[in-house]
């Protein structure tokens, strides 16, 4: 019979801790500079905007956030939604700090920020507004540079169509902030909800 030795248990154990040990020691030091850089400082910059509902009906009024009317004449009634009409998607600021949308996009179509006090100054195809409230004459929009919602905020993102679309087509409906937050949306072309 030949015999087989093999290595003691106690031998087998302390290699095994031994190996662990120096396994453990070389993750420490390599995630050493990932935890230093990685480190938040300040506030942190979380963004969140809530879809409440939308208003992309086939009508000549476009109805906002607050159940108020734009009386600014949103397309012709009953043609589609063709270029050079409108439509509006509600959204609300669920974030601690305002929310700065750099693009907009609707069914594929990109859209770009104009500026006014109210939505009257929207008049070219492909540009939309942020309203915050609607008047007696024209929904209220933000007049600064730059699209944005303060927290807590409601508002309604008009789009002037930049494409015809057809009645009945789920669109998308995709905001990109100023840190690089996305929020994807629904719509139902010809409908209204919320």
């Amino acid at each position: 019979m030949t015999s087989r030795r093999a290595v003691a248990p106690i031998i087998a154990t302390l290699l095994l801790v031994a190996i662990a040990v120096v396994g453990g020691s070389i993750i420490f030091v390599f995630s050493q500079g990932f935890f230093s850089a990685a480190q938040v400082s300040g506030s942190p910059n979380i963004e969140s905007l809530k879809f409440t509902g939308y208003d992309a009906a086939d009508g000549t009024v476009l109805t906002l956030h607050d159940n108020g009317n734009s009386t600014t004449v949103s397309g012709v009634a009953g043609n589609g939604l063709i270029t050079g009409e409108r439509i509006g998607v509600y959204v609300q600021n669920n974030s601690v700090q305002k929310v700065t949308l750099n693009e907009v996009r609707f069914a594929g179509s990109v859209y770009t920020f104009q500026s006014g006090t109210d939505d009257t100054a929207l008049a070219t195809d492909g540009k939309f507004m942020v309203a915050t409230k609607s008047t007696a004459g024209a929904a209220t929009t933000v007049a600064t540079t730059s699209a944005e919602i303060q927290p807590g905020q409601q508002a309604t993102v008009i789009l002037e169509l930049a494409d015809n679309i057809k009645v009945g087509r789920d669109a998308q409906f995709k905001m990109i902030t100023g840190n690089g937050a996305v929020f994807v949306g629904t719509v139902i072309v010809g409908q209204t909800s919320g």
